[in-house]
């Protein structure tokens, strides 16, 4: 059901297709999450711009 929603999308994307400014400005984001995530990824992040995860707390038996 949900693949012929995104079909059905993709045809109406191809009737009236976005502007060019819409098309730059995804590209953009696209680009920008793909530079950060491999920043983190080869670990060049500093300390401060980390977050410290809290400790998992131990899972509770229901009796």
């Amino acid at each position: 059901m949900n693949n012929m929603i995104w079909l059905l999308r993709m045809a109406r994307w191809v009737r009236n297709p976005p502007p060019a400014g819409r098309v730059w400005l995804v590209a953009i984001v696209v680009a920008l999450v793909v530079v950060l995530g491999t920043i983190e990824w080869m670990g060049l992040v500093p300390d401060w711009a980390t977050q410290d995860r809290p400790p998992r707390l131990p899972r509770v038996q229901m009796p």
